[in-house]
C-alpha cells in the first residue's frame, strides 16, 4: 500500500500538476494540505474521474485538508477537540483499508514570538491528546501531513538561520519529541537516520536550485504500521515542475 502526502498550495490552481503526479506515482492514498478553497469549490469530480474518492475540509483562501483514496473511504473526524472556537480547516481523518489516517496541516506559527506561535503550540498539544486517544484503539494509525516543524538539524539546510523561526523553535521541537515518546515512528527519519531530507524549498533566492530546503512534511506511524514500513521517497523533481507547489510530494510503502 502506497500512502502519500503533499502540501499542494492551492489545489485548483495546481490541479494539472496533481493529476500528472497521480498518474505517474499511482499512490493508493494521498493526504493533501493547503487546499485554499471552500468545500463547494473542491474538484471532487475531476479526482473521481481519475479514480480517487475524496473527503475534504476546505477553507476560503487559506488552509484546507483532504484525503484521496483508490479504496473505499469512511470519514471519522474533522477538526480536533480542545478549542470550540477554532474553525480552521487543518485536520481530517478517515478509515481506509483497515488503517486510520489523520491528515493534518499544523500551524506555521510565525512570527515568533506572538499570537500565531501561541496558537501553534496549543494546536500541537491538542494533536498530542488526540494521538494518544488514537493509540488506545489498537488499530493501525498514521498521522500524516505538513507539520511545519523541523525536528532536527538534519531537517534544514542552515540551522543557524532558523533559531528564532517558529518552524525550528525548541518549544515546538520538544512537543514533537513528546509526541514520538507516545510510541510513534517518524517514518522517513527511521529509514534515513543520518541523511539530510527536504520536502520544502522556498520560492525565493532559487532555494530549489541551490537545494536550500527544509523537511516539514512527515509520516508518524504507530507500532502496527511501523512494523510494515518498507520504504519512503520524496519526489523532489516535482518541485521543479512549472507552476509547482513549494512542497514536493512524498510517499511511503507499507507491506
Amino acid at each position: 500500500m502506497k500512502i502519500a502526502t503533499w502540501n499542494i498550495n492551492g489545489i485548483n490552481g495546481r490541479l494539472t500538476n496533481l493529476l500528472r503526479w497521480l498518474e505517474e506515482a499511482e499512490p493508493d492514498v494521498v493526504c493533501l494540505q493547503e487546499l485554499k478553497c471552500t468545500d463547494k469549490d473542491f474538484p471532487a469530480r475531476a479526482l473521481l474521474d481519475f479514480g480517487y474518492h475524496a473527503i475534504w475540509h476546505g477553507q476560503q483562501s487559506w488552509n484546507g485538508v483532504a484525503i484521496l483514496s483508490r479504496h473505499e473511504i469512511k470519514e471519522t473526524r474533522r477538526g480536533l477537540d480542545g478549542d470550540p472556537n477554532d474553525t480552521h480547516g487543518r485536520y481530517i481523518e478517515a478509515f481506509i483499508n483497515g488503517i486510520v489516517i489523520g491528515c493534518l496541516y499544523l500551524p506555521n506559527g510565525n512570527p515568533y514570538p506572538g499570537l500565531k506561535f501561541d496558537y501553534k503550540i496549543r494546536w500541537i498539544m491538542r494533536l498530542t491528546s488526540h494521538a494518544l486517544k488514537l493509540k488506545s484503539f489498537g488499530l493501525p494509525v498514521a498521522l500524516i501531513g505538513d507539520y511545519n516543524i523541523m525536528p532536527t538539524n538534519l531537517d534544514t539546510y542552515k540551522p543557524e538561520k532558523y533559531v528564532n523561526n517558529a518552524l525550528f523553535r525548541p518549544e515546538a521541537r520538544e512537543l514533537w519529541m513528546e509526541l514520538l515518546e507516545q510510541g510513534w515512528t517518524d517514518a522517513l527519519r527511521s529509514l534515513y537516520p543520518d541523511k539530510r531530507i527536504y520536502t520544502f524549498w522556498d520560492y525565493l533566492r532559487d532555494a530549489y536550485g541551490r537545494n536550500a530546503g527544509l523537511r516539514l512534511d512527515h509520516f508518524l506511524l504507530n507500532k502496527q504500521l511501523a512494523e510494515r514500513l518498507l520504504r519512503g521517497v520524496v519526489d523532489a523533481d516535482v518541485r521543479g515542475w512549472p507552476h509547482s507547489s513549494d512542497h514536493a510530494p512524498l510517499w511511503i510503502e507499507l507491506q
